[in-house]
């Protein structure tokens, strides 16, 4: 990979193991010449982290983005190492298992509020801590899912989240591009992560994607780690308030 990100400096946030898409970017951007930084939350995480970076000039972070404190901790230990922040990789999503399959009408308000809270406010949180350490500007970017814009078969309140994070993508670019602050999304196709395990007949939808869409396979992390380096790359720097489909043009279908 061509040192596109050399001597930038960015936060991922949501490695949970080797499967994630934050992972593939964490690599895919290290290999690009950027500084990075991987927030975790809880030991557990963390032992997987130092495992997957133990050959890697990485800074590790807890953060728990359900809390601001730890949101603004992390940011201020950041400025103390940094000074400038470019990039923010937004790469975090949960919702209540039981609520992944169903109907949509039997959401509870406690699932409603945890998935809401978690795969969309910590978006606006997290940039908001971050604006003012981006003073030479950047890029915001967060990993949502075409489930937000059309209805997927169990996805259901994660569904939701992902339409309320792509309009909060949209009024975040809108706040923020007066600072040269661009925040985009990449909308990947159905990945085996960690957290799509969690979607009831996930393995049957992986099969019927890969029937229907058109280039007949499933994409790969690193394909999708390879747009984030373009968007955080000066390459993209006309583009902003965007949802970018790494889905192998699944999305242009109407059937």
């Amino acid at each position: 990979m061509y040192q596109l990100l050399k001597d930038k400096n960015i936060i991922i946030m949501g490695v949970a193991n080797q499967r994630s898409i934050a992972w593939a970017i964490a690599k895919t951007f290290y290999e690009s010449g950027a500084n990075i930084c991987i927030t975790y939350q809880g030991e557990k995480v963390l032992d997987k982290i130092k495992r997957l970076t133990e050959n890697m000039d990485v800074c590790l972070l807890p953060c728990d983005v359900t809390k601001d404190e730890e949101i603004e901790n992390t940011f201020h230990t950041l400025k103390s190492k940094w000074k400038v922040l470019h990039g923010v990789v937004h790469s975090i999503a949960h919702a209540k298992k039981e609520e992944l399959e169903g109907m949509y009408i039997d959401t509870s308000r406690e699932g409603y509020k945890i998935a809401q809270d978690i795969s969309t406010y910590s978006l606006v949180a997290i940039s908001r801590y971050a604006k003012p350490l981006m003073h030479e500007g950047g890029s915001i970017m967060a990993l949502t899912y075409l489930g937000g814009e059309r209805v997927v078969k169990n996805y259901n309140v994660m569904g939701v989240a992902k339409a309320s994070l792509d309009a909060s993508i949209k009024y975040l670019a809108a706040d923020l591009g007066m600072y040269n602050i661009r925040v985009n999304g990449i909308s990947a196709g159905p990945i085996k992560t960690l957290a799509a395990k969690g979607i009831r007949d996930f393995n049957m939808m992986l099969k019927e994607f890969e029937e229907k869409v058109p280039v007949k396979r499933l994409v790969t992390t690193e394909e999708v780690a390879n747009t984030a380096v373009f968007l955080a790359s000066h390459l993209s720097s006309g583009i902003t308030g965007e949802v970018i489909h790494v889905d192998g043009g699944y999305n242009i279908l109407g059937y």
